[in-house]
């Protein structure tokens, strides 16, 4: 051990020495250590640019011209055919209740005497200012601001053809000036996605998540007859859709049926799963049906009204107005006055009037001897005799009769007996569909079950809290 010791020691002290004798050496001759070191590096460029002759001499490449012709086009004309053209400028707003014709033209940026003059004297285009506001106006000028065209666009007049049509008033400037039109023009329709959660009520989640109203009354009938969305909502509880909306030209519609029908829709109720999507049949008429097939279409709705409370269930209670403890005979819906009220099933209307203590009060006659009662309406909209189908608006919520404020009482009567309504929505029979749609069906329910997981991947937002 101690001669391996030695040996090192000896390996170091040469070494040191010879960078010793190194660096004296360095300083002592520094111009011999210049021109060493430029010799090596001539050397090195001496082989480099011995091999750079073995490339070809550029020089010595072929060469080829290659020439093509080309004849200008008439620059003069294109001057000139450039300033005949003008700048047309695109301008869109929407009408209000105090507007003029003077107001609205200033607004669209238009500055057009032969236009103004135009619109005091012809009948047609008065209707673009006059009546409701919220008409959707798009205005095209040139670079002077005079009008070349303006399209306006708004519900459609008649109440027939309200849900399915829309208005088009055209203004467009012609030889010998401007010219009117209308047109009454079907809706097209585009397909949205929304997702929501509910924290205190269905309508002010459905309101967060930027649905329609009429969506999220769609939304809550689809699903009627598995949620009672009076007493079973629950925080937390979550919604993804798919709905049709409505479009003027290409544009949202921005009026109340500016949506159309709900295409699929899931609700997750406590914890468990709800499905619908809907389907027409070859002959067009069309249900709601989970994405297993079985119809959401049940005898009755679960409520006659879209969203209200349940002030008084179908128990014993002390009688406001009596001032006794007496049995409740249906269920009490607390709502505005003029609230829709719906009848909950097909049926004939066997009674319309004002009945006692029931007030206006309606009662529909339904097969296998049932029959519903809606009371304390404000008003009514249906007479004697008269068939109803599900869904259909029979009359508003009111406060006539023996009622200390608004509210509509709902009875379910089988063979003369009151029977509690919510327990018989929920025992009431379902629609099937026939064996020879299913393979339709299949195809689009899978279709629509991935645009439901699209929705769905959007994340529920939270709603507010009202």
């Amino acid at each position: 051990m101690d001669s391996l010791n030695h040996a090192e020691a000896a390996v170091e002290a040469a070494v040191t020495s010879l960078f010793g004798r190194v660096t004296r050496w360095t300083h002592q001759h520094p111009r011999r250590l210049a021109v060493g070191t430029a010799t090596v590096l001539a050397v090195i460029a001496g082989t480099a640019f011995g091999l750079a002759p073995m490339a070809p001499d550029a020089s010595a490449l072929p060469k080829r011209l290659v020439t093509e012709s080309f004849t200008p086009e008439n620059l003069d004309a294109q001057l000139d055919a450039l300033a005949a053209q003008h700048l047309v400028l695109a301008r869109s707003d929407v009408t209000r209740a105090n507007d003029t014709a003077s107001t609205l033209i200033k607004r669209l940026g238009i500055a057009d005497e032969q236009l103004n003059t135009f619109l005091q004297t012809d009948a047609t285009s008065r209707k673009l200012w006059q009546g409701r506001a919220g008409k959707l106006v798009s205005a095209s000028t040139d670079d002077t601001g005079r009008l070349t065209e303006l399209v306006a666009r708004y519900p459609a007049e008649r109440d027939d053809q309200f849900a399915t049509h829309f208005t088009r008033l055209t203004l467009t400037r012609g030889d010998s000036g401007f010219t009117s039109r209308l047109e009454t023009v079907p809706f097209g329709s585009t397909t949205r996605l929304a997702t929501g959660s509910v924290r205190s009520s269905l309508f002010a989640a459905t309101d967060d998540a930027n649905l329609p109203d009429p969506v999220a009354t769609q939304l809550a009938d689809v699903f009627s007859s598995d949620i009672d969305f009076h007493r079973e909502l629950r925080k937390g509880d979550t919604f993804s859709v798919v709905y049709e909306a409505l479009t003027a030209d290409g544009e949202p519609v921005p009026w109340n049926q500016g949506s159309g029908r709900v295409l699929a829709a899931e609700f997750v109720n406590a914890g468990h799963a709800y499905s619908a999507v809907w389907f027409a049949d070859a002959s067009g008429k069309g249900a709601y049906f989970d994405l297993n097939g079985r119809s959401k279409h049940s005898a009755f709705l679960a409520s006659p009204l879209a969203f209200s409370r349940i002030t008084s269930g179908f128990s014993m209670r002390f009688h406001p107005i009596l001032k006794e403890w007496k049995r409740h005979e249906g269920v009490d819906y607390g709502a505005p006055t003029g609230t829709p009220v719906h009848v909950v099933g097909d049926g004939v209307v066997a009674f319309a009037g004002r009945q006692n203590g029931y007030g206006n009060v309606i009662q529909v006659q339904h097969s296998d001897n049932r029959m519903t009662v809606y009371a304390h309406l404000s008003k009514i909209d249906v007479r004697r005799g008269e068939h109803v189908a599900q869904g259909e608006h029979i009359g508003d919520v009111g406060a006539t009769g023996w009622a200390t404020g608004p509210h509509l009482h709902f009875e379910f009567r089988v063979a003369g007996v009151v029977k509690d309504p919510l327990m018989i929505a929920k025992s009431a029979e379902t629609l099937a569909l026939d064996s020879a749609s299913r393979p339709r069906f299949t195809a689009l329910a899978g279709e629509l079950k991935g645009e439901l997981a699209v929705a769905e991947s959007l994340g529920a937002r939270p709603a507010r809290v009202d």
